[in-house]
């Protein structure tokens, strides 16, 4: 009996590279792939305060319209969206606080970590 997955032509199977960093002109050193990765978790963090906000709001939307006039089911759906819009707010309100702290210390990319540390301990040549 033949092995049949030794048959069988898969071609070349790839990946996303060595962490995605194919053809970044930044990520050649240890402060790149550590800025590209910051960069990487704040993007992430906060698509998941956009997609959290949202399942909220429909949670809530959907505890507003089977509240079928009950003013504590009413009362406590209206909580979930206050409480995911306050939420959402806190995450972009962070950024713009990061940033302007940031601009007042003197560091105005603060946000752009090889940039950041540049700054912070510029290299001698």
């Amino acid at each position: 009996m033949k092995n049949l997955a030794a048959e069988l032509n898969f071609g070349t199977l790839r990946g996303f590279g060595p962490l995605g960093l194919e053809g970044k002109p930044d990520a050649s050193g240890a402060m790149g792939v550590f800025s590209t990765f910051i960069s990487s978790a704040i993007g992430l963090i906060t698509i998941i305060a956009i997609i959290w906000f949202v399942f909220v709001f429909i949670m809530g939307a959907i505890g507003i319209i089977s509240s079928g006039g009950d003013k504590q089911a009413m009362e406590s759906a209206r909580k979930k969206i206050t409480s995911g819009a306050i939420g959402l707010v806190v995450v972009i309100v962070g950024m713009f606080v990061i940033q302007l702290i940031g601009r007042i210390i003197g560091i105005p990319e603060i946000l752009n970590i090889t940039k950041m540390f540049n700054v912070i301990a510029p290299s001698t040549p």
